[in-house]
């Protein structure tokens, strides 16, 4: 059904002439008065009749209108939600990312980018490592910041940054004097890990590996804040990332951050987005706006 006929006739209906119809519309007004006969055709009944130089709405058209005074008020929402979506400085752009990453990257992301760009909207969405392969191809997310590299083909992937990790101790530990240590100093030590699905305990793991022993873990738990509680409430020690620490006060400050000097002690950030699919403007803006802060090296973490 042609939408132009419907806005002609909606148009019409309300009380405007097909000669005002034709010149709003830049059509002749033989072509106004077909669009409208077909629409009749098409719903099968007179629409509009004519009482004396001007047209008005049969009973049919007067029920058919009402319908398309709703068509027309949706179509119009739909094609302004597709203009903020695809104009670049009023568009919306679908971000997911790990949990962890959450507390300093995006923030740091997202106000420099709308500190330029203020008009764009962000769908912020919390993925598990498990997730990231499966957010992009399920049209979740234009960009994904995560700490597991990709081996989809269907996925770029552009690194960012390596986040050092540290070994976490409790204040009253024998070891939170020091401001650096090797693993295999702790290597008798209780060790509190994420599940073995995780990309950190993947590395914890391997990091234990290349030091020479196998990590006693005491307990495992989902996410890094339940972790950094447990070290600080004395149950083991744990590698972390110092990124994204509590406020100064808060209980889990009563541990201890320390350096480690073995190599490969970070993990990678990088961010993902799909190759098959083009992205949209905002989110394109938003991507180069990421790759450009990498290559600057102005992502830092917080310590």
């Amino acid at each position: 059904m042609d939408t132009d006929a419907l806005r002609w006739f909606q148009q019409v209906a309300d009380g405007v002439t097909v000669t005002e119809v034709s010149e709003l519309e830049g059509v002749s007004q033989p072509g106004v008065s077909r669009a409208l006969r077909r629409l009749e055709t098409q719903v099968g009944t007179p629409l509009l009749h004519r009482s004396g130089r001007t047209l008005r709405m049969t009973r049919a058209g007067s029920a058919f209108k009402r319908h398309v005074d709703a068509v027309l008020h949706q179509l119009d929402d739909g094609l302004a939600a597709v203009n903020q979506v695809v104009e670049p400085d009023t568009g919306t752009v679908a971000l997911a990312f790990q949990v962890s990453l959450g507390a300093w990257l995006v923030p740091d992301l997202l106000g420099s980018f709308r500190s330029e760009r203020p008009q764009v909207q962000f769908t912020l969405n919390q993925v598990r490592d498990e997730d990231v392969a499966t957010v992009l191809a399920a049209g979740r997310a234009d960009l994904v910041l995560c700490t597991v590299r990709s081996q989809d083909r269907d996925v770029h992937h552009r690194r960012l940054l390596d986040e050092p990790l540290r070994l976490a101790v409790p204040a009253g530990h024998a070891l939170a004097g020091r401001s650096q240590v090797r693993l295999t100093d702790a290597a008798a030590e209780s060790f509190l890990a994420l599940p073995r699905s995780a990309s950190l305990r993947l590395i914890c793991d391997e990091l234990c590996r290349s030091a020479g022993f196998v990590p006693t873990i005491a307990l495992e738990c989902d996410d890094l804040h339940t972790l950094r509680g447990l070290v600080a409430a004395g149950l083991g020690v744990a590698l972390l990332p110092a990124s994204g620490r509590p406020p100064a006060g808060a209980p889990v400050e009563r541990l201890r951050y320390l350096d480690l000097v073995d190599v490969r002690a970070f993990q990678e950030i990088g961010l993902l987005w799909p190759a098959e699919r083009q992205l949209l403007p905002a989110a394109e803006l938003f991507r180069q706006h990421v790759l450009d802060r990498g290559r600057a090296g102005r992502l830092v973490p917080t310590s």
